[in-house]
């Protein structure tokens, strides 16, 4: 389990999970949500429910709950989270099961889109990335609104390498916050990228050493605090410029689905070594 930093809060009944842990900072209306998925770091179904029910409680109660800010963590040390449940990836698509690999993809897009959406609130949505973030784990810090990492955590997308793209989002978000051409050389290039080289693209917003991240992520609630007003006007303003619909996403998804189902044995081999590779972290992270 991550050792946090010390930092003073007032707290009130959350919902539990299986593989969330969930804690209301009710002094500076903050609500903490950090992944503990088991047995690797990835958005397995249990996740993914946990997720979904997350989401559509601070849908119902955050403006009741004084919620103003959502940070989306990991309970782990040294992993965000590393994407997909490639596991059942390879078992849905050799069975060429179109509607489980739809399925699975339409829950992963409920949660970006609610978090991308602020929960359908005036919530601001904090990403904090203190490790590996890759495939899905990307997608998800990249949906929320603020974006800190900390020095040393690496991230990228690796499903070209076999074969495939990241279906969930990450060319939406990539193209708003930089261009589609940009997006594309991100996506087709496979790399891992450190949170430093992130921050020069300009999609880490909040760039700081390492352990010093939930410290950050108040120092950050201070500044918008002072001007929250213009802070979420701009925001309204630029949804209004450049949206990701909920349409956009479910688009994309379809597209991701066709692509999977095309796959060959030898991608899906290759996409079985990165489940040991995810296995393997676990490991050495428990």
């Amino acid at each position: 389990m991550k050792t946090r930093n010390t930092i003073s809060r007032i707290t009130s009944a959350m919902p539990s999970y299986q593989q969330l842990k969930v804690q209301a900072d009710t002094k500076h209306g903050v609500a903490w949500c950090y992944m503990d998925a088991t047995p690797r770091p990835c958005f397995n179904s249990t996740l993914l429910k946990d997720l979904s029910h997350w989401c559509r409680y601070l849908r119902h109660h955050a403006n009741t709950c004084g919620v103003r800010y959502h940070v989306i963590a990991s309970a782990m040390d040294e992993v965000f989270n590393l994407g997909g449940d490639l596991e059942l990836f390879v078992q849905l698509i050799r069975n060429q099961d179109k509607v489980g690999l739809f399925n699975y993809g339409s829950q992963c897009i409920e949660v970006l889109y609610a978090n991308i959406r602020g929960f359908h609130s005036s919530v601001t949505t904090i990403s904090l990335v203190q490790g590996q973030a890759l495939g899905g784990g990307l997608e998800t810090a990249l949906s929320s609104e603020i974006f800190i990492a900390e020095k040393g955590a690496r991230m990228g997308f690796p499903e070209i390498l076999f074969n495939l793209f990241p279906g969930m989002g990450a060319f939406n978000l990539l193209a708003r916050k930089l261009n589609s051409k940009l997006a594309e050389r991100i996506i087709l290039g496979g790399k891992l990228y450190t949170a430093e080289e992130m921050y020069d693209m300009g999609l880490v917003d909040v760039l700081v050493d390492k352990g010093e991240g939930e410290l950050a992520v108040y120092d950050y609630i201070r500044r918008e605090e002072r001007t929250r007003n213009g802070f979420q006007a701009l925001r309204q303003a630029r949804d209004k410029l450049n949206p990701i619909t909920h349409k956009d996403l479910q688009d994309v998804l379809a597209i991701w689905v066709d692509a999977a189902l095309q796959l060959t044995q030898r991608d899906l081999r290759m996409m079985e070594r990165l489940v040991s590779r995810q296995a393997d972290v676990a490991a050495r992270i428990a």
